[in-house]
This record gives structure tokens, sequence and C-alpha cells, in this order.
């Protein structure tokens, strides 16, 4: 399960931002997770809880904010948001094989003491 070494690099992130900011305690932590990235939301907020034991994000709150992939389809042009790597034109019908976006992973914001 690579959401555990993700978790203990988002714990990495943080705790590095609270010492930039001589700050204590990390409060919340927003994510962004792109609908491409390859993580499983519930399994990274499971091991997340277990990352966070014994540091100063002990009592943080995980926020996942989940972006889109954009799809395009060369059939008939249209552009719609994706949510995974497999879809089908809304519009026509047609299997997309152009998708930009929705891989990231990336901590957009940390609320600290």
């Amino acid at each position: 399960m690579h959401e555990m070494s993700i978790a203990l690099n988002i714990i990495d992130i943080v705790l590095e931002a609270a010492k930039q900011e001589h700050a204590e305690r990390i409060n919340s932590i927003e994510m962004e997770i792109g609908a491409l990235a390859g993580v499983i939301p519930e399994a990274l907020s499971f091991c997340f809880t277990e990352a966070q034991k014994n540091t100063p994000a002990a009592q943080a709150q995980i926020n996942f904010k989940f972006t889109p992939a954009e799809a395009f389809c060369p059939a008939c042009e249209h552009r719609f948001p994706a949510y995974e790597r497999a879809v089908l034109c809304p519009k026509c019908g047609d299997m997309v094989v152009q998708l930009s976006g929705g891989t990231a992973l990336k901590v957009k914001k940390i609320n600290i003491d």
C-alpha cells in the first residue's frame, strides 16, 4: 500500500513547514488529489491517522479536495471532466483517449499554531 509512504511524506512536509514558522501544532491540512493520481482516499486517510500519531500533527484533520482530469473527445471535439482513465464521451459515446490534468497530489494548505 503506497498510501503509507504518501502519508509519511505529508507528515514530513507539514512538520517542516511548522518548524520554519516556529509552530508547535498542526491543526489541519488540505490536500489536492487528482482523479488520476492513483491514490485511494480512504486508504490515505487511514494511513495518515497512523502516521500522525506522536507528532505535532497528532490532532490535525486532513481534508481532501478532488480534481478531475479533462477529457477531450476527438470525434466530436467535446471537452468534459473525467474521473477515471477509461471514459466514454457523454456527447457521442466514443471512447476518449485524450486526457489532461487530474494527476496532482499535493499539500495545498496547512493551518498551524
